[in-house]
């Protein structure tokens, strides 16, 4: 059975979009079908904000995947792109975070479904909206266009492209 997933990917340091694109390579290699893809987007950066802009990407994927296989996968290709994990929120190569997973609710020590700051980030739900804007929080049971009118964020969200 093929789950619907939406993934946020994210890269601040040297060559942004190849990254980006080795990311989706590997995505559509090892985790299933890549179905839809958001413009890119540079953001500045969050949580550590004196840092280089991000190039921010969502992509909806079909897996055959369970949730906790997918998460595997994503810091597999993480790690193969060149991510060193040293400290929360800095700067890095490539980042994949797995946003929804179907309508799965899921709060494990190594996983939690849907991203628990998902509604609080500009860089993440405007390219959701472009995407899915009537998705619904599975928790919240806004969609994505109610969460993206009330999100208190204010840092800049830029399209890159069409």
């Amino acid at each position: 059975m093929m789950e619907q997933s939406y993934l946020l990917l994210g890269s601040n340091m040297g060559e942004r979009l190849f990254y980006l694109q080795c990311a989706r390579h590997l995505l559509s290699q090892r985790s299933g079908f890549i179905t839809a893809c958001s413009a890119l987007y540079e953001t500045a950066a969050w949580g550590m904000e004196d840092q280089e802009p991000f190039m921010n990407q969502v992509i909806e994927i079909e897996t055959p995947l369970e949730a906790e296989d997918l998460l595997e996968v994503c810091l597999s290709i993480e790690q193969d792109i060149g991510r060193v994990r040293h400290e929360k929120w800095a700067a890095r190569v490539i980042d994949i975070d797995i946003l929804f997973y179907g309508e799965l609710v899921l709060s494990i020590d190594s996983l939690q479904i849907p991203h628990p700051r998902l509604q609080d980030r500009r860089f993440t739900l405007v390219p959701l909206v472009e995407l899915c804007p009537q998705k619904r929080h599975p928790v919240l049971g806004k969609s994505m266009a109610e969460l993206l009118a009330i999100c208190g964020d204010e840092l800049w969200v830029e399209r890159v492209n069409g």
